[in-house]
């Protein structure tokens, strides 16, 4: 088991790297001779948030972990995230999927992120435990010799990691695929299997599928007051054990075969929760690891059970309402330390037209939701509703999606995938919880019980009606935290356009705010980014639609204020890959390459609303406009470069060859050069790094500083007249980073340092047009990054 130690840059959004200048005689330099401050252009959110996690011995200490952008902890001064896993490199990427997090009750500096983001292939590491003795500031790694899912199925379950309060040192972790219980027993510096346990689980979600075929395994851990250790295991006939010395031995906690199964739907324990002052162990089941699917075929999906410690007696506890019907199953539960009996549990999914969230004040005998139905004399469908808090998504509009209130489902919804759900332990008034898409909050949660019942029966009118209720308000709690994958970006001047994966893309103007979020076309994830060089108000894109009717591309003239609908192109289906897409310099002509891999690109020249094959171009062809000539454009494909001279309606094959024949390969064109390239990309032993062109693609000069190279774009120049400042993802004498060239590639310096690395950064990188030395860099979790010179 390997260890190594790292440092994490912890505190403002924008922290300054250290300027050391370069040598005079290095090519390539790993330090920068102007210091870099790093933020994020701001989305809030914007991903999912499986885990909130409080330490219950120190208050406002918060952890908010992520399935694929790290980890994060709460500053209460500002009331927003701080990013702690900034530090983790490409090498590692895998670990900014955060599986589960522990934050320890007895030395509360402590704290342990248990990583990895897939268990299949497409991650090639193993996950590892990090620890942190000073809340995050700092990091070791003990790496394990298995996979975990922070990306996977049932990556909302647990927490898997646990802290023994009656002896901090100990930590257990529990783990899929038949790797069982493991243990450390030196603060996590070291792990190894608890032997001794039986169980390692065998619920698997679709034995057949790619994705969802690990096997659960063990799931969670707690503690009680007497030293007991419980566990729960994804095996729905033997859900629970317990050890009564201290991991010695354990056995299974009789009954527990009872919270297997409901309405014959076999369910696993997905969350549980000790209300140490009442001696409940609160368990909640689901018949799906989560964290997408609804109700099962039929029946309930699952059910909250409560376990008498002291007597072993068994009471199923489920509220008997819902008020779509079956309950789908449960995601997250949380119980309130300081009024024990209090909890809560959320369900999961209530895909329409909200979900809800449960809270009993007497220890599950009986429950009240966060909304219901309210009926009118006729019961007319769909009904109104009636709600017990109201949604303020000020600062991120956005979590609309464009949507507008139709009776009970409204455009802000309360969520959906909320498995962290979480009672501040030392506030009764505060709650936060996630979603797919942000944190919302409360620090007005014991309003809830003054308001009474949502509806009565009006025995006059002979129906259900709402009863006065004073809501209290639930708001956006996610500030800080930056979850986005970004998939290209189209840098203005001003204005910055980014596509993302399952948001479509946004249109910003200022940095510091969530700006508009790209609804029409509805596009679930945005792919590609352009726009015409001569006349930047024209910006193209294109994503993967939902529905049946909008094109894939989408087109703007006012540089993404408004956009208009294109046609769909026949035999491409809406949730196919929305591929890429470049327009002409002057905007005339629209080249798409769809990305179903088998559709030959297409141009237009009605902004979208007929398309037509281009000649010369295969399947796949990835295009690019010169930012100079209007007829110029640009493709590659499988180790060819092409190029068009009649504004892209036809391309011929040049004589280029030593290109990249396999991996991802990009290449963009010089602003203000006309037939000036860059392309990078490439794949590991084989031919990989970045080359350029000074004659349209007709030749290619390989650039010997980066051995590879994944990502390219241009900013302004450093002088006048002089040549666009080049930026690079890349890899220099063994080192990972972001390269910046001033004098046209003769010269390299890294840009960032160890502390933001932010993990897969191979996407798109651009430079700004009017800002010398700002760069914005794509990464696949931490949303936009952007980099300006401190000074």
């Amino acid at each position: 088991m390997r260890r190594r130690t790292f440092a994490a840059s912890l505190g403002a959004a924008a922290v300054a790297a250290a300027a050391v200048p370069a040598p005079a005689f290095a090519k390539t330099s790993g330090r920068c001779e102007d210091a870099y401050t790093w933020r994020n252009a701001v989305v809030n959110g914007g991903g999912y948030v499986p885990g909130i996690v409080f330490n219950e011995t120190e208050a406002n200490v918060i952890y908010a972990r992520t399935d694929i952008g790290g980890l994060y902890r709460w500053q209460e001064s500002t009331q927003s995230w701080a990013p702690l896993l900034d530090w983790v490199g490409w090498d590692d990427w895998g670990w900014t999927g955060v599986v589960s997090v522990a934050t320890d009750p007895v030395e509360t500096g402590r704290v342990y992120a248990a990583v990895g983001t897939y268990t299949n292939d497409w991650d090639p590491s193993s996950g590892a435990v990090l620890y942190s003795d000073d809340y995050g500031a700092t990091w070791g790694a003990a790496e394990l010799p298995f996979k975990q899912g922070g990306n996977m199925p049932g990556r909302g379950m647990g927490e898997r990691l646990a802290v023994d309060p009656a002896d901090n040192a100990i930590v257990y972790l529990g783990t899929p695929n038949g790797n069982g219980l493991w243990r450390s027993i030196d603060h996590g510096r070291t792990w190894a299997r608890v032997e001794e346990f039986p169980n390692p689980g065998n619920f698997v979600q679709d034995p057949g599928g790619e994705y969802s075929d690990d096997n659960q395994g063990v799931i969670w851990i707690e503690f009680d007051q007497d030293g007991r250790i419980f566990v729960g295991v994804a095996d729905p006939a033997d859900p629970l054990y317990v050890s009564e010395d201290r991991g010695q031995t354990w056995q299974p906690v009789p009954g527990a075969a009872a919270i297997g199964a409901v309405d014959g739907n076999k369910t696993i324990p997905k969350q549980a929760a000790i209300d140490h002052a009442n001696g409940h162990l609160f368990i909640v089941t689901s018949w799906d690891p989560g964290p997408y699917n609804g109700s099962p075929a039929t029946g309930k999906g699952g059910a909250i059970w409560r376990l008498d410690l002291a007597t072993g007696e068994w009471a199923d506890v489920t509220p008997s309402y819902n008020p779509i019907g079956s309950i789908p199953g449960f995601g997250g539960i949380t119980v309130d330390r300081q009024r024990p009996g209090t909890l809560m549990a959320a369900t999961q999914n209530n895909w329409w037209p909200d979900e809800i969230i449960y809270r009993s004040t007497d220890s599950g005998a009986t429950w009240e939701t966060s909304w219901d139905y309210a009926w009118d004399a006729n019961w007319s469908w769909p009904p109104e509703r009636t709600d017990r808090f109201t949604m303020d998504a000020s600062g991120s509009e956005w979590l609309s999606f464009g949507g507008v209130d139709s009776g009970p489902q409204y455009a802000v919804k309360h969520g959906w995938m909320i498995d962290a759900l979480s009672i501040d332990p030392h506030n009764s008034d505060r709650i936060m919880w996630g979603t797919g898409a942000t944190i919302w909050g409360t620090e007005q949660l014991t309003a809830w019980d003054a308001q009474g019942a949502l509806v009565g029966w009006d025995d006059a009118a002979g129906h259900q009606v709402a009863l006065p209720v004073d809501p209290f308000t639930v708001a956006v709690r996610v500030e800080g935290l930056e979850e986005t994958a970004v998939q290209d970006i189209a840098a203005l001047g001003g204005t910055v356009v980014t596509a993302m994966g399952d948001l479509g893309g946004f249109v910003q103007t200022d940095l510091g705010r969530a700006g508009a979020q790209i609804r029409h076309p509805n596009w679930s994830s945005g792919r590609g980014m352009d726009f015409a060089a001569l006349d930047p108000d024209i910006v193209v894109g294109t994503g993967d639609v939902d529905g049946d009717t909008d094109g894939h591309v989408g087109v703007s003239l006012d540089r993404g204020a408004t956009w208009l609908t294109t046609k769909r192109l026949e035999g491409v289906a809406g949730g196919a890959n929305g591929g890429t897409v470049a327009v002409s310099a002057d905007g005339a002509v629209i080249v798409w390459t769809p990305g179903d891999g088998t559709t030959l690109p297409v141009f237009s020249t009605d902004l979208g609303q007929t398309w037509t094959p281009v000649e010369g171009l295969p399947a796949g062809a990835k295009v690019r406009a010169d930012r100079v000539s209007p007829n110029r454009l640009y493709a590659f494909a499988a180790g060819k470069c092409y190029a068009s001279t009649n504004g892209g309606l036809s391309f011929t094959a040049t004589s280029a060859s030593g290109l990249p024949a396999e991996g991802d390969v990009d290449f963009r064109a010089v602003p203000g050069k006309r037939g000036q390239l860059w392309l990078v990309g490439g794949k590991a032993d084989a031919t990989y790094g970045m080359w350029r062109s000074n004659d349209g693609g007709q030749s290619w000069t390989r650039n010997s500083d980066f051995a590879e190279a994944d990502a390219v774009g241009f900013g302004k120049s450093h002088g006048r007249r002089g040549y666009p400042t080049v930026f690079v993802s890349a890899k220099a004498d063994g080192v990972r980073g972001i390269w910046r060239s001033i004098d046209e590639g003769r010269s390299w310096q890294r840009i960032n340092d160890d502390a933001h690395q932010w993990g897969w950064t191979g996407k798109a990188i651009s430079g700004d047009p009017e800002v010398y030395g700002r760069v914005y860099i794509a990464t696949n979790g931490r949303g936009l990054i952007c980099g300006d010179i401190a000074d």
